[in-house]
């Protein structure tokens, strides 16, 4: 359906999960999407970015610890709500009919379940913080449970998987100073403009099968014209984020890397071949390293 002949299934035989973990565990590690890793630390990472602009000196450890293991658990818990609703959807698209709901070799019940106590482990992780911070996650919850449904009614759900994803930005800042302010607010919003620009670029995979199931994305509303709306959504992402750098008097070294940040997001919209979904799903990673640059940027601009 994507214009290959080699079989597009996001699930790859022969890896980790099939070599390693008992056979019974592995259709809930794929769940958990603990086979493809890049959710996780796109997840992750804005949660790392307001902690470490938050801290005028070497972000706490115990922090960075909480947050990697809130982002493993929270967006395996979004994942498996997200595999629930899509399930007779996914059995239907080439890269998802392997999944586990879809292939039968986990029921409803028992993912519901595993979904409850992912959230459970996140709400721990919640509790550990300071109590700012819990009023500040909990509304978390709704964008989690309301985001595996936009894409049923609106072309835009990649908006909401910004305000979805980059949320940590806000709770990392919140869980050091205990409030929120202006340099967390920019950072987030900025995040968002990112979500938009690198998740387009993965609907780009799915465009054919979402067109045929009647699903909506970005990639469908913007089609043609997506490579400039790529370069207007990284451009705005880098002017927010310039703008929580400025707000909090980072220094010279965060201004350097973040013009590296704009070389790689550049690249990306530059590049990206937006009809090879293998192509789509590599400049999609590339975020990752994005996300490292500029967490290494807000570290720095505090030392320099």
């Amino acid at each position: 359906m994507n214009g290959s002949s080699a079989d597009p299934s996001d699930i790859l035989p022969g890896d980790w999960v099939e070599r390693y973990l008992p056979a019974p565990l592995q259709p809930y590690a794929r769940l958990a999407r603990l086979d493809r890793p890049i959710g996780t630390w796109l997840l992750l990472l804005p949660g790392w970015w307001g902690v470490a602009l938050a801290s005028p000196s070497a972000p706490s450890l115990r922090l960075i610890l909480l947050f990697a293991l809130g982002a493993v658990v929270m967006r395996g818990a979004g994942c498996t709500l997200n595999d629930i609703a899509d399930r007779h959807y996914d059995g239907s698209v080439a890269r998802t009919r392997h999944r586990p709901l879809p292939s039968g070799a986990v029921s409803v019940p028992q993912a519901l379940v595993f979904m409850a106590a992912q959230l459970a482990i996140g709400a721990g992780v919640l509790l550990s913080l300071n109590r700012a911070s819990l009023f500040v996650g909990l509304p978390a919850l709704a964008l989690i449970a309301t985001y595996p449904f936009m894409k049923r009614i609106t072309y835009w759900p990649q908006f909401f998987l910004g305000l979805n994803f980059n949320w940590g930005a806000l709770l990392g800042w919140t869980a050091v100073r205990g409030f929120l302010a202006l340099p967390a607010l920019l950072l987030y919003v900025g995040g968002i403009f990112w979500t938009l620009g690198y998740d387009t670029i993965y609907a780009h995979q799915d465009k054919e099968d979402d067109g045929r199931l009647g699903l909506k994305s970005s990639a469908l509303a913007l089609g043609a014209r997506t490579r400039p709306w790529l370069f207007a959504f990284y451009a705005a992402a880098l002017a927010f984020w310039a703008a929580a750098g400025f707000s909090a008097t980072l220094g010279l070294l965060f201004w350097v890397l973040l013009f590296l940040s704009a070389l790689q997001l550049a690249w990306q919209a530059a590049r990206v071949s937006l009809d090879d979904p293998a192509d789509c799903l590599k400049k999609f990673r590339s975020n990752r390293d994005l996300g490292w640059i500029l967490l290494v940027a807000i570290i720095a601009g505090h030392f320099a």
